[in-house]
C-alpha cells in the first residue's frame, strides 16, 4: 500500500450557504482522499452533503455557497516536465478553475444527462469544444477524437450520431454522450454523480460496466456520489458514508458491507431492498436528519439514535480508529473504550453474513 499515490486531498472543509432561513452550515469539516486508480463512494441519505462536497472540488458551488475554511489540494504531475504539482483549488480564482482543473483536470458526469448537454447543439459540437478550448484542437482533429470516444463509450454509428441533436437520442445513449464529453481532456478524476438514477435498471448495470472499464484503460481516479448501496458495492474500493454535513465512517468497501461500526450506516445497510426478507415492510431509519440552518451541539445523530449515550447529546464525536485496521474510522462515542459494548441488530448480522455468502461487496 505504500506506493499508493495520492491525487486529491480535502482537509477540514466546511461550506456554508446563505439563505432566506438564514446561514445553512452544509459541510462541517470534511477530510477525504483519493488516490491514483482507486474508486471511492461518498454515500448517504438526500441532503447530507454529498454533491455539495463535490461541486466544491469543481468550483461550481452556487452563488450563495461560501468555503469558510479549508483545502482541496489537487496533485498531479506536468504533461512536459514530469515534474509533481499541487494546487489547492479553494484559492484558485474561476478563471484559473477553468482553465486549468474543471474537464481538464478533474471531470463530472452529472445524475440527469437530458439537463446536462445542450438541446440547441449537435452532439458533436458538444464533444469536440472542450478538446478545442482547453488544448487548442483544430476542428479536424477534434472531430476525428470525438468519433473515437464515441465508439469507446458504446455508440454505434458514430459519425451519424455527431449529427444528432440530445432529443434524438435515448436516456441511456445521452449518458454516454455525457461520458465521452467528460473523457474528451484525458481527466485524472472523474465525479460520477448519480450516473445512473435517470436511467432504466437494464441501462444502469450497462453505464457501470463502461464507467469501470474506461477506469481501468485509463487509470482514472474515480469518485461516486450515490444513496445506492447496491451501486457502491459493485464499483468502490473505499466508501465514505456523509451524515449532516460530516463523514461519520469511511473504510474499504469490505470493512463498511462487512463489519459497518457506526448506528447510522446499521440504518443504511437495513434498509436496502431485499427479496428474500420475511418482513412485509422495508426498514426505515426514525426521524428526520437535522435542520443545519441551527447550531448542533454533540452527534449529529444522536435524536435518532437508540444507542445514543449521555455525551452524544453534549460534544461531538471525534474519528475513532476501529482496532486492527489503518484504513476503517468512525465518528461515534460508542467506540470509545469506555462506551458500553453496543451489538449491531441481529437482522442486519443475518444480512451481512448473507452478502458474505454472496460476496456481494465488490464482486468478491
Amino acid at each position: 500500500m505504500a506506493d499508493r499515490e495520492r491525487i486529491l486531498k480535502i482537509r477540514d472543509l466546511s461550506i456554508s450557504f446563505q439563505t432566506d432561513a438564514g446561514q445553512v452550515n452544509a459541510i462541517r469539516g470534511v477530510d477525504l482522499d483519493l488516490y491514483k486508480g482507486e474508486t471511492i463512494a461518498i454515500v448517504g441519505e438526500s441532503g447530507s452533503g454529498k454533491s455539495v462536497t463535490t461541486k466544491a472540488i469543481m468550483g461550481i458551488l452556487a452563488n450563495n455557497g461560501k468555503i469558510e475554511s479549508g483545502s482541496i489540494e489537487y496533485v498531479w504531475h506536468d504533461e512536459n516536465t514530469g515534474e509533481r504539482q499541487e494546487r489547492d483549488i479553494v484559492k484558485l480564482s474561476e478563471r484559473e478553475m477553468q482553465k486549468e482543473i474543471r474537464g481538464r483536470k478533474i471531470a463530472m458526469v452529472f445524475q440527469d444527462p437530458m439537463t446536462s448537454l445542450n438541446p440547441t447543439m449537435t452532439i458533436g459540437k458538444q464533444v469536440m469544444e472542450p478538446m478545442i478550448y482547453h488544448y487548442g484542437k483544430s476542428k479536424e482533429e477534434a472531430y476525428q477524437k470525438a468519433v473515437e470516444l464515441l465508439q469507446e463509450v458504446g455508440i454505434t454509428d458514430a459519425e451519424k450520431r455527431m449529427k444528432n441533436y440530445p432529443h434524438q437520442l435515448s436516456g441511456g445513449m445521452r449518458q454516454r454522450v455525457v461520458i465521452a464529453i467528460a473523457l474528451s481532456c484525458d481527466p485524472y478524476v472523474l465525479i460520477c454523480d448519480e450516473p445512473t438514477t435517470a436511467l432504466d435498471v437494464t441501462i444502469q448495470a450497462t453505464i457501470l460496466e463502461l464507467i469501470q472499464d474506461i477506469q481501468r484503460k485509463k487509470d482514472l481516479s474515480v469518485i461516486y456520489i450515490t444513496h445506492d448501496l447496491g451501486v457502491v458495492a459493485k464499483v468502490a474500493d473505499f466508501v465514505n458514508v456523509m451524515y449532516a454535513g460530516k463523514i461519520i465512517e469511511t473504510g474499504t468497501i469490505n470493512e463498511i458491507f462487512y463489519d459497518p461500526r457506526h448506528p447510522y450506516t446499521w440504518g443504511l445497510l437495513s434498509s436496502m431492498p431485499d427479496l428474500d426478507t420475511d418482513d412485509d415492510e422495508l426498514y426505515t431509519i426514525p426521524g428526520t436528519p437535522p435542520n443545519l440552518a441551527h447550531e448542533i451541539k454533540g452527534d449529529a445523530f444522536a435524536p435518532r439514535n437508540q444507542f445514543a449515550l449521555n455525551i452524544d447529546l453534549r460534544v461531538e464525536p471525534p474519528m475513532f480508529d476501529v482496532p486492527g485496521s489503518n484504513s476503517h474510522k468512525v465518528a461515534s462515542w460508542l467506540m470509545h473504550e469506555k462506551a458500553p459494548k453496543v451489538e449491531m441488530p441481529e437482522t442486519l448480522k443475518k444480512r451481512i453474513e448473507k452478502m458474505k455468502e454472496e460476496g456481494l461487496a465488490n464482486g468478491k
